[in-house]
């Protein structure tokens, strides 16, 4: 598979970049020569292989869930610019 200079236009206006023309000549070979490496990925036998999320195994380290209520209540509120009742005070919005 290759890309064509006018198909390289047409992705950067997709990509709404504007490339002078020397540019667009520029990127075709180096397109087309992406393609051809993607292109031999492909003729890779991978029959066998397992998918892999990482190179080298990951355990996630978790923590027990555990619900608080966070028991700072009065810090948060304290830097609320009013507090009424142990809540955020509001002013009134009617449309």
């Amino acid at each position: 598979m290759s890309v064509t200079a006018e198909q390289v236009r047409h992705i950067a206006r997709l990509a709404r970049l504007e490339m002078s023309e020397e540019e667009l000549e520029r990127l075709v070979p180096e397109l087309n020569n992406i393609l051809d490496w993607v292109e031999q990925l492909g003729e890779v036998d991978t029959a066998g292989v397992e998918p892999l999320t990482a190179v080298v195994p990951n355990a996630l380290r978790l923590r027990d869930d555990q619900v608080t209520d966070g028991e700072c209540r009065d810090e948060i509120l304290g830097n609320a610019p009013v507090a009424e009742h142990g809540f955020f005070a509001v002013p009134k919005v009617i449309e």
